[in-house]
């Protein structure tokens, strides 16, 4: 058992090593780089560096523990032609026309050298904000058996909570940790976390990473 809130997770208190998977959401240089798309857009990429020592000590904990670690890429093609018209047009109007950002031929797609990312794990490649949508997220974990997510990455009020609201849909057990996820906006980062919890947790639980990480420990020690 995880403590939480505004439950401890899981809500039925089985944590079982192999039903469960951290998923890192797009620890991407495009998000951490001071000269990627979200520094381009404005936005300081200072919080979301601010979270990789926590999100690597939980890498850490989960890989002891047996889950699996699965890390998200956000990117298009470098034809575009899995933009939409509309994302196009957002492009166009951030004045990122003929640069790289978020497409899969640029050095921003790849996952920061800073996130600890081993062989074993696994990588799922999105267009969208939800790691669900045209992805085959869904197959993998089914196909593993996996019924409970950990979320961690960026950012926590766009791609983090619509893939947390997905799976949640989807039937999976979440667990948010709350200070390995960041956003450019501390306003809705806070804002997303509390949506987590309200009507009981209607999107799962929320937790802190050292509180993650003890269960994490725990959980090692009672599967050796």
């Amino acid at each position: 058992m995880i403590k939480a809130i505004p439950f401890d997770f899981p809500y039925d208190g089985r944590l079982v090593p192999q039903h469960t998977a951290l998923l890192v959401i797009d620890l991407q240089e495009d998000f951490l780089s001071p000269t990627g798309y979200f520094a381009r857009k404005g936005y300081d990429p200072s919080p979301l560096r601010a979270i990789l020592p926590a999100v690597n000590r939980l890498i850490a904990a989960a890989r002891a523990a047996g889950l699996a670690v699965i890390h998200t890429r956000q990117g298009y093609r470098a034809d575009m032609a899995d933009m939409t018209p509309y994302e196009k047009w957002r492009r166009k109007r951030a004045g990122l026309d003929g640069t790289d950002v978020l497409l899969r031929s640029g050095p921003g797609f790849q996952i920061s050298a800073e996130v600890d990312v081993a062989p074993q794990d696994l990588i799922v490649d999105k267009t969208c904000n939800s790691a669900f949508t045209y992805t085959d997220l869904e197959m993998v974990l089914r196909a593993r058996d996996i019924t409970h997510l950990l979320f961690t990455g960026c950012t926590t009020d766009v791609c983090v909570h619509t893939t947390l609201r997905e799976a949640c849909d989807r039937n999976f057990q979440c667990l948010t940790v709350s200070d390995a996820c960041a956003s450019g906006d501390q306003y809705a980062h806070e804002a997303a976390l509390h949506m987590v919890t309200v009507e009981d947790g209607i999107f799962g639980a929320l937790a802190d990473s050292q509180t993650v990480i003890a269960a994490l420990r725990q959980l090692a020690g009672a599967v050796r």
